[in-house]
């Protein structure tokens, strides 16, 4: 088990006050097996009223009402969190889908069908082929292979990029352009895995750096899917690994643009457009 506290501070300038009107905040760890809170805290400006709630996929939210105009909105919050670590080296799946393609259990299929059903219906010819060339349907493989196989093209073919406006990328305009951030490979690996009936979510959270600098950490994204046998298993489409334990969740949702960490508006001029600063820091304790 490691201790880890991770602070986390989004601010937006403004060119002059403005009014701010309902935020929605992401920023408090998923509990679990692998994951228990030990100490959790916001601090925010300006004057606010906060409520917390649980919404329908389990996500702690927080919904935060202002109660001043000001030119500055800043949002720090710093959690402790305890992270259990977990054998990542062996998915123990049940033996009805250790063979790909398989077929959900008729009792869990009812609450997947959510998480098969795309974000982005249409499928042009450049996703066509590109499925094509993943997995034929006279084809079977063993089930992690296949997975491993899709997180790693994704990997070689996409290069991964910072990218700081709004919204996700459509497999199209991924595969087009060549390039993505980790929401864009993240939500091109599931709407793969639900082109071929899978049940995937979109996950945001925390990326903690195993590299010789000890207090970086980034907010991230990745991809889970349902197998049977093992629950949610993580995939990081930037690395082309199992989500382990330098992951942290955060939220969970069928559908990649419903869950970043600040969301909310305000009214005032739009430009010049307000300025966003993210710094995300942890250290292990």
């Amino acid at each position: 088990m490691q201790r880890i506290r991770i602070t986390h501070t989004t601010t937006y300038q403004y060119s002059e006050p403005v009014r701010f009107l309902e935020h929605k905040l992401h920023v408090r760890p998923r509990e679990g097996h692998d994951i228990r809170i030990e100490a959790s805290e916001l601090h925010i400006t300006p004057a606010y009223r906060i409520h917390w709630q649980r919404d329908v996929y389990g996500n702690s939210v927080a919904i935060v009402d202002f109660g001043e105009s000001a030119d500055k909105l800043e949002i720090v919050s710093i959690v402790v969190v305890e992270h259990y670590q977990s054998n990542i080296a062996t998915v123990e799946l049940a033996d009805e889908v250790r063979q790909f393609p398989f077929a959900y259990d008729p009792m869990e299929q009812t609450d997947l069908v959510p998480y098969q059903t795309a974000v982005f219906p249409e499928k042009p010819e450049i996703f066509s082929t590109w499925l094509d060339r993943l997995w034929q349907a006279d084809q079977q493989i063993e089930t992690m292979a296949f997975f491993n196989k899709l997180n790693q093209t994704i990997v070689d073919n996409i290069e991964y990029k910072v990218r700081n406006e709004p919204g996700v990328q459509s497999p199209e305009q991924t595969l087009s352009s060549g390039k993505g951030s980790c929401r864009d490979l993240a939500t091109l690996f599931i709407e793969a895995c639900r082109h071929f009936g899978l049940a995937s979510r979109f996950v945001s959270g925390y990326l903690v750096s195993t590299a010789a600098v000890e207090d970086v950490a980034t907010t991230h994204a990745w991809a889970e899917v349902y197998l049977p046998g093992a629950g949610w298993v993580g995939f990081d489409s930037t690395s082309g690994q199992l989500v382990g334990e330098d992951h942290i969740a955060v939220a969970v949702h069928r559908h990649p643009e419903a869950i970043p960490p600040v969301s909310g508006s305000f009214i005032g001029p739009l430009k010049p457009k307000p300025k966003m600063q993210v710094e995300v820091q942890v250290e292990r304790l």
